[in-house]
């Protein structure tokens, strides 16, 4: 089930975040480069600081503006000279690029701007979290295929090039689980998996379907977890949804 951009952009959540990537944002330089735009919505808002802004995606965004360059293009080989941006933003990308081929992307996007590069990630995200069952497979697929998880120190670690950074942090979250309440929903198919994603199975390329059916012995074991996963929630304290990082390439 694809997701409604419309609603999603509106959503309150939403709103906090593009405040917040904004707040990191430099003003009125001359070009800017969108890594993952998607529908462009972010190009667009950044086409009212810069004269000129290449929104790309694996797929070539379908956007339309005066002041937006639609490009299909790969974040692991960008097509770019060193230095051509004045600033690079990658926002909820980092977090879906295969982990072999992270440290590549994160130098590829170090070498393309100038002088600044804005991230945006899930903050401290606990993979076992929500993961479907390939029915196909039958292998466990991280949740909306987010295979990396950031904290602060990661994010320092992978664009080691610039001398100076600062974080921000974006809503809250206490999504956490525990390695027998994981087991138990592996065993009982991951019933609460995010089969709604649109994203195919990683390890054989199928599309994810929710179970069928299960067995009283997978049932209960799924309930087991739920309950589990509630008394663990219960005791912990929420962290940050989103980590946002601004990195320079010279001390400001």
């Amino acid at each position: 089930m694809a997701i409604d951009l419309s609603v999603y952009r509106a959503s309150e959540r939403e709103q906090a975040r593009i405040r917040d990537l904004f707040g990191l944002t430099p003003k009125k330089r001359i070009n800017a480069l969108d890594i993952g735009a998607r529908d462009g919505f972010l190009s667009i808002l950044l086409a009212e600081r810069f004269s000129h802004v290449v929104a790309l995606d694996v797929d070539e965004p379908d956007v339309i503006h005066p002041r937006v360059e639609p490009v299909k293009g790969n974040a692991s080989r960008l097509a770019f000279e060193d230095g051509s941006f004045d600033l690079v933003i990658c926002a909820e990308v980092l977090e879906h690029i295969p982990t072999r081929l992270l440290p590549d992307a994160c130098r590829e996007i170090s070498r393309v701007p100038r002088q600044v590069v804005v991230i945006g990630v899930p903050y401290k995200q606990d993979l076992r979290c929500g993961r479907p069952t390939c029915r196909a497979c039958d292998r466990p697929n991280p949740a909306w295929d987010r295979i990396n998880s950031f904290d602060e120190t990661r994010p320092r670690e992978l664009f080691g090039a610039f001398q100076a950074c600062r974080f921000s942090f974006v809503g809250k979250n206490n999504n956490r689980t525990n390695a027998v309440s994981a087991a138990l929903l592996d065993f009982a198919g991951n019933p609460y998996g995010t089969y709604a994603q649109e994203e195919a199975c990683v390890h054989c390329g199928a599309k994810l379907q929710p179970p069928a059916e299960r067995s009283l012995l997978q049932k209960g074991a799924a309930r087991l977890a739920f309950i589990l996963n509630n008394f663990q929630r219960a005791y912990m304290q929420h962290g940050a949804n989103l980590m946002h990082a601004r990195f320079d390439k010279s001390a400001p």
